[in-house]
């Protein structure tokens, strides 16, 4: 089964796939795929010939033209030359065009097979429900999410992949830093990792598209317009703009910031451009670098200042990067490596050759390893005096297209019922890996508040909690107390993932340690003396004990022993503790209709 990479950006798109131990990228002589789609009538118009009709580099709904809609998959519906359309049959449309052109490039596409299935790159800000839509409208098109893979951890892991030696690369690398600056046309996209045990493991993520390089261009062609107007000596308002040479104004404007990048100044000619009764209708600026940094200088900034304090979020400094991997467009413009050589000095800068390509490349081979994403931090339970214990510890394996994690149960035991709710908080350590310190910081990913019975005794009122993760990377997680029936949950999808590159160069598994740690954690803390539990706080029952003893078994499991065992025998009603009894009488299923006991619907001995 082959599986391909598909970076499906907010500006362009482009396949890749690894053949012969290289990468063979699908593109239109040398360029990606634009993500735009247009709707004439009963025709659906992709890519190049749909981004000609833009006059504007903004991204969203152009008349009948949609930029990257993609952006646009939170929303149910939007209105496309006054037809309501659904972002994700845009997107199902763009991907199949560029599947389409794939397979027809015969030169390159040796396959017999079909284009079905891919590992699908996202920007790191893409929330769980922009995920679901991405994936149906991948399915629409006919083509299966393998998994998806953060586009900058893509970026890096292509890098790293493609080294004339990448074995001793990561082994020179280990335990270093490394940040990717994912600049492209929608979005800036950070990343800072670190290898560890031949894995590149996500410390930090932060993305943006307020900075994308779209704004940076829309930005670039007001100005050039605006300086037209003034020596045309028309009112702003009141100018007439030919349709067809506003359309030349977009593709001058991106070939003046190209050529930008290795020259102090360059023309921005449009003949014909005003269609006002003028001596000289023609659109021609001198443009500079110096005013180039000048219209963009301040976002340049500010994707330079996001860089740092990513950084600093990770208590570390420049200084403590080994590698920053610059990508996408954005970051050939000298503004953009001035200030990356600045932070990090000219040496630990490396702009990527392949800017446009490494993400799908980067993806081809994760593809081409069958390298699987695990969680790069522990899922940890706030319990009662500032406990925090691992649900889920770091290295568990992420599920694939079709999966679902298996659903895990945790009991938990109400501290102090009195105000009527039990609270339960889901944290991360800051810290990545599995062995973290009861004093390292942790980052809050979502507080369930089920109402408990503020009756009932310290550490009686139970309340159960299921953790389980779907193929989008989103954790579930609900809650439900056992007495009161209440229940609450919430969806995660902020996570942090590692992925095994030396797993995939030299074919190895994981290492034993490594692999324990992707195993839910089961084992839990003890408990603390009731008279200190904070208010409305929960704790972990302890399941061990140092002697046998059937005292400290709860009630309700204490129906019968296993006849097959030595000494097995049923306990009787006598040998119960008063706490046991009471377990029993709340939490034993009942015989006839299997509901709680204690369940206000169950009336099989109430003779009604």
């Amino acid at each position: 089964m082959e599986v391909f990479g598909f970076d499906f950006g907010t500006t362009n798109s482009l396949i890749s796939q690894v053949i012969g131990g290289q990468t063979v990228v699908f593109d239109q002589g040398g360029e990606p795929y634009p993500s735009v789609v247009c709707y004439e009538g009963d025709s659906v118009i992709c890519g190049s010939e749909a981004k000609k009709r833009l006059a504007t580099h903004e991204i969203g709904v152009i008349g009948n033209v949609v930029r990257s809609p993609k952006m646009l998959l939170n929303r149910e519906h939007v209105h496309v030359g006054g037809v309501p359309r659904r972002p994700r049959d845009m997107v199902a449309d763009i991907v199949k065009f560029v599947i389409g052109q794939a397979e027809q490039d015969t030169d390159r596409y040796k396959s017999t097979a079909a284009i079905n299935r891919a590992v699908v790159t996202i920007p790191v800000d893409m929330d769980g429900r922009q995920r679901r839509e991405l994936r149906e409208a991948f399915h629409q098109a006919g083509l299966v999410i393998e998994q998806f893979v953060h586009e900058p951890m893509a970026a890096l892991y292509g890098y790293l992949r493609t080294k004339e030696d990448p074995e001793d690369e990561i082994r020179r690398l280990e335990g270093q830093y490394l940040l990717v600056f994912d600049w492209g046309g929608g979005t800036l996209d950070l990343t800072l990792c670190q290898v560890q045990h031949g894995m590149l493991v996500q410390v930090r993520n932060d993305g943006t598209d307020e900075l994308g390089g779209d704004k940076m261009d829309e930005a670039i062609r007001r100005e050039v317009e605006k300086r037209a107007v003034e020596a045309a000596g028309l009112k702003p308002d009141k100018a007439d703009v030919d349709p067809g040479a506003s359309l030349n104004l977009l593709t001058g404007v991106e070939e003046a910031k190209i050529k930008l990048s290795s020259r102090d100044q360059v023309h921005v000619y449009v003949p014909g451009y005003f269609r006002d009764d003028l001596k000289d209708p023609d659109l021609d600026i001198l443009l500079t670098r110096s005013d180039l940094e000048e219209i963009i200088g301040q976002k340049v900034r500010q994707g330079v200042n996001r860089a740092k304090a990513l950084i600093a979020s990770a208590d570390l400094t420049t200084s403590d990067i080994s590698l920053c991997l610059a990508t996408g467009g954005v970051v050939n413009m000298p503004a953009v490596k001035s200030g990356l050589y600045e932070m990090f000095g000219a040496t630990r800068v490396e702009i990527s050759e392949r800017g446009f390509s490494i993400i799908s490349e980067g993806a081809a081979w994760i593809a081409h390893d069958k390298a699987r994403l695990r969680l790069a931090k522990n899922i940890e339970v706030h319990a009662a005096l500032n406990q925090h214990f691992p649900v889920i510890g770091a290295g568990y394996e992420m599920p694939t297209a079709g999966e679902v994690s298996e659903a895990e149960m945790l009991t938990l035991y109400c501290t102090d019922p009195r105000d009527g709710v039990g609270k339960v908080s889901l944290l991360s350590p800051t810290r990545h890996g599995r062995h973290v310190q009861t004093n390292d910081a942790r980052q809050p990913l979502a507080c369930l508040n089920v109402k408990v019975e503020p009756s009932m005794a310290k550490l009686f009122e139970r309340i159960m909690l299921r953790l389980e993760v779907d193929e989008n990377l989103i954790l579930h997680a609900s809650a439900k107390s056992a007495i009161r029936g209440d229940s609450d949950g919430a969806d995660i999808h902020s996570l942090e993932f590692g992925l095994d590159i030396m797993q995939g160069i030299t074919g190895r598994s994981m290492s034993d340690s490594a692999q324990q740690n992707s195993k839910l954690a089961k084992k839990p803390e003890g408990r603390s003396s009731q008279s200190e539990q904070p208010v409305g706080g929960v704790l972990l029952r302890p399941n061990v004990a140092i002697r046998d003893d059937s005292s400290l078994v709860p009630g309700e499991a204490l129906v019968k022993k296993e006849l097959g065992r030595a000494g097995g025998h049923f306990h009787h009603i006598d040998e119960l503790t008063d706490l046991q009894r009471k377990e029993r009488a709340s939490y034993a299923p009942c015989s006839y209709c299997r509901r709680r006991a204690g369940d206000p619907k169950c009336r099989c001995l109430s003779g009604n």
